[in-house]
This record gives structure tokens, sequence and C-alpha cells, in this order.
């Protein structure tokens, strides 16, 4: 129960930072919006570090720089992704990939979910893809490199997670403080390639530093489930994160919750009820 909550918890963080990241992201460049973020995120990482403790070890050093790299590398892919084809077709393909992966690493791994987990599991993943999934294009289909891009999208996620859920369970933050400083690295050689090509528009700096204040949140609390729970049902509960986006984009901006997105979250609510009895 209590894995559960936390993962509900990483979820929330995650989405509202999808949301105050997103809607900054519209004032200036997306890597302008992230040079704000990370610096903010990798600051409450090591606000952490007294409280919660870290322990670099070599395992700890090297998972955790995975997840830097995977966590970037999701960022490029992501948004190149959205750029190039259907959102609403997309957009459910990488959500359902990031969630799917982790739950095979984890049964590979010699976790066995009970009879609610293997009703609540997949109908948590099917809650994931309806809850993501917008009016979007209608009928246009996406190209095949816009498909491969929201497969490579949802494996770079799932890769964050597992790296993070890899590092040993006594490393404290230090997974989390690496990863954010490679991932911080990788974002400002990227902004550096490419400065040309930022604009002179000023991102919104506030939205944006608190953007990485809540992924960094959404990261530990994924970080705190894994530890304590099973990844095949954390995992798949953390990438329910388009749920916080779609409610906060109803209540701020009266943006419309299709049909589809409700039939989600009521198929989350379920799903997670399910998960909550294992």
């Amino acid at each position: 129960m209590i894995a559960l909550l936390l993962a509900l918890g990483s979820s929330l963080a995650y989405g509202c930072a999808d949301f105050l990241g997103g809607f900054g992201a519209r004032k200036a460049h997306v890597l302008r919006t992230v040079l704000v973020a990370a610096p903010a995120s990798l600051a409450v990482e090591l606000l952490l570090w007294p409280v919660l403790g870290a322990s670099f070890s070599g395992s700890a050093l090297g998972w955790g720089a995975a997840s830097g790299v995977a966590s970037a590398a999701a960022f490029a892919l992501l948004y190149r992704t959205l750029a190039i084809g259907p959102m609403n077709v997309l957009s459910p393909v990488t959500a359902l990939v990031s969630a799917a992966l982790p739950v095979g690493v984890g049964l590979l791994q010699g976790e066995h979910p009970t009879t609610a987990a293997l009703v609540g599991l997949p109908l948590a993943l099917v809650a994931v893809v309806l809850v993501s999934a917008g009016q979007g294009a209608g009928s246009s289909r996406p190209s095949r490199t816009a498909l491969v891009s929201a497969f490579g999208a949802g494996a770079a996620i799932a890769l964050q997670l597992v790296f993070l859920h890899q590092a040993p369970a006594d490393s404290g933050v230090a997974p989390l403080i690496v990863g954010r400083a490679v991932s911080s690295a990788v974002t400002l050689a990227a902004a550096g390639l490419l400065r040309r090509r930022l604009g002179p528009e000023r991102p919104a700096y506030a939205m944006s530093a608190a953007a990485g204040v809540l992924d960094s949140l959404a990261n530990l609390l994924f970080l705190l489930a894994a530890r304590s729970g099973d990844l095949t049902v954390v995992a798949v509960i953390t990438a329910l994160y388009p749920a916080g986006t779609v409610l906060l984009a109803r209540g701020l901006l009266a943006e419309r919750i299709h049909r589809a997105q409700l039939v989600g979250l009521g198929t989350a609510a379920v799903a997670v009820g399910l998960l909550a009895l294992t």
C-alpha cells in the first residue's frame, strides 16, 4: 500500500511538472525552459542529500549516470515525436511502451503478481492509453519515422525508471543527483550546439523552476516506491501521469476532457483499487 501511494504521488507530480513545463515552453524554446528546470531540480536533490543521505558507490554512480542519459534521450525523442506526427496516436504509444517495458523487466526479475494484480495491471495499461489520448488529428496516420520515435521515447522513459530501480537500495538520493547532473550536462551541451535556433524569447522562470522541482519530487517518490514495492505495479501506476496533466489543463486552461479520457480516468480508478488489494 505504501508503494502504491508513493507511485500515485509520483504520477501526480510528473503530470503537474509536464503541465507547467509544457505551458512554460509556449513562451520560449523548450531548451530554454529545461535550462531553468534542470538546475532547480538538481538543487532540490542536493537539499535532500543531508536529509535522506547519499552513498556514491560505483553501482549508484553507474546506474544514476545511465538514468541521466536515458532521461536526456527521452526528452529529445518525446518532443521530436510530438512534432512530426499526430499526438492522439503517438502519445498513447509512448505512454504504453514506458509502462509495459518495466513490467516485463519486473517479471523477468522474478516478481509474481497476485490475481488482483493480474487483472489490475492490464486495466492500468489500458487506462494509460485512454488518459493520454486527446482528440488530436482525427484520422491522421503517423509515418513510420514518427512511430519509431514514439517507441524510442517510451523505451527511453522506461529505461530511466528501470535504471533508477536497479540502483542499490542503500544509495539514498545518489542515483537521482548523478542522473540529474548528467541529464543537465547533456541538455546544456545541446543548447550550446543549437544556440542560434533558441530565439530571443525568455522562458517563464518561475513556472519552469516549479516544473523542475516537481520533476525532482516525482523521481524521488518513484525511487522510494520502487524500493518498497514491485516494479511491475509501481511503473504502471507512475505511467498514469497524463491524468494529472489532463485535469490541470481542464481546471486552469478550460481544456475539454474527451470521452476516451473520462473512460480512462474511471478505468485508472478501478485498476488502482485492484492493485491496492495486492
